[in-house]
């Protein structure tokens, strides 16, 4: 049975990117796809061949992803309390206009989550990193705390949800108004929100994470989501050239720069200017958000605003990079080890978990040149690193293959279609 499915999305293409691999894999089994999403993604939908449905109250831009993350609670009322109004009267307008079985919605979108439930259409909520829910034994997705191993360990970890919980709950009012208006019944707690979704979809694999003591009900790992961006494999896939020479002997590596914009020029700055003291052929992606014009590289480092991550990843024997979900993941499945210094967002914890898996090292942003070269001087030169990345990412592989994603949203959506009143059909007149 084919099904109508509205996905939504938020941000930059490092967030649009898993939704779109969800959207290719349920347009595979027949299924029809429209994605809602900041207008400055519609050629990257379009590309990917689905509709494309734009914000028409909701914040966009900078606006709806604001670059500046250095105050939290700013960020939150900006990016998500504030705005939760706007974003469900999109989504219920949409919900509207074309039928829709079930909504897959990106978990940081709580408005879009709150337009779906009002609308009394079946909802998932993607989280295409690790979980942003706080989960039992388990630490945040911020902060970079590890697997608690001793009692106080623990203590630590139950402090950092409960303050993360107490965060969020600072905008608990609002955001029960926002769902009082739309006829919705109140929270207790935000993240009370997750469990009025039908399904709560973790796009990472379970050998990667750490290990809750439970699991909510509604929860599924449906292991990475990693189809390679339009932009980045359209032309330059056919155009990859390696630019090291087939007979250098020495190791190479990725300089990946996050997709998403967070003032990381000056970091990146520091990592090419490192490899000057490393015995390595470097190429150096500085992505959508930092100009190649406004940076120096030494003879060894090879910069590009893009290349397909891919294929590079064949060619080399260690990635540096902030620590994106995207880009850690698609490390480890090529069996790479990685140094990975975080700036925000998620990056702590992928941080965390690789240095905890033994498959990399980390450093903070603030990392100088030295300590950045010693770094990417260990990851080469001692051969543990690559060995438990390489374990890791075979680990990763088959969470990969036995996907449940497209099953998971086929049993939400039949739910949906039940539930939707069915046009009456008009009885047939006898001729006279």
């Amino acid at each position: 049975m084919s099904y109508n499915f509205l996905l939504v999305s938020w941000g930059t293409l490092g967030n649009l990117s898993p939704l779109l691999t969800a959207a290719r894999r349920l347009h595979r089994n027949g299924h029809h796809i429209r994605v809602m999403a900041d207008p400055a993604m519609r050629s990257e939908v379009e590309a990917s061949g689905f509709a494309f449905v734009a914000w028409r109250r909701a914040p966009t831009g900078k606006a709806a992803d604001p670059v500046d993350v250095s105050d939290v609670k700013d960020f939150l009322r900006q990016a998500i309390f504030d705005p939760a109004a706007l974003y469900a009267a999109d989504v219920r307008d949409e919900i509207g206009r074309m039928p829709t079985d079930a909504v897959l919605v990106l978990d940081v979108l709580f408005g879009a989550a709150l337009g779906a439930e009002a609308s009394g259409v079946p909802f998932a909520l993607l989280s295409p990193h690790v979980s942003i829910r706080p989960l039992p034994g388990m630490p945040p997705a911020v902060g970079g705390l590890g697997q608690p191993k001793t009692p106080e360990e623990r203590a630590a970890v139950d402090a950092a949800n409960a303050r993360l919980a107490e965060t969020l709950n600072v905008f608990l009012p609002s955001f029960n108004r926002a769902r009082a208006d739309l006829g919705l019944p109140l929270l207790a707690d935000v993240f009370d929100l997750f469990d009025r979704a039908n399904r709560l979809l973790l796009a990472t694999s379970r050998a990667f994470d750490f290990q809750a003591d439970s699991l909510p009900d509604n929860f599924r790992y449906i292991g990475p989501l990693l189809d390679v961006p339009n932009w980045s494999k359209s032309r330059q896939t056919e155009a990859w050239r390696a630019p090291w020479s087939a007979q250098s002997g020495r190791p190479r590596g990725l300089i990946a720069c996050s997709t998403g914009a967070q003032g990381q020029r000056e970091l990146f700055q520091r990592i090419i200017s490192a490899m000057e003291a490393v015995e390595i052929d470097a190429l150096a992606t500085a992505g959508p958000n930092v100009d190649v014009a406004d940076l120096r590289t030494p003879n060894n480092v090879h910069l590009v605003r893009g290349a397909p991550h891919d294929l590079v990843m064949k060619d080399v024997s260690v990635v540096i990079s902030q620590g994106g979900h995207g880009t850690t993941t698609r490390s480890l499945v090529n069996g790479l080890p990685q140094l990975i210094l975080p700036m925000g967002r998620d990056q702590a914890a992928n941080a965390a978990r690789v240095e905890a898996k033994g498959a990399g090292l980390q450093l903070p942003p603030t990392a100088s040149e030295a300590e950045i070269a010693a770094a990417v001087n260990r990851l080469i030169a001692e051969p543990q690193f690559r060995k438990a990345a390489r374990l890791l990412g075979e680990a990763m592989k088959v969470d990969i293959d036995r996907s449940g994603l497209v099953d998971e949203m086929e049993a939400i959506a039949a739910t949906g279609r039940a539930a939707r009143p069915q046009p009456r059909k008009q009885p047939l007149r006898k001729s006279a």
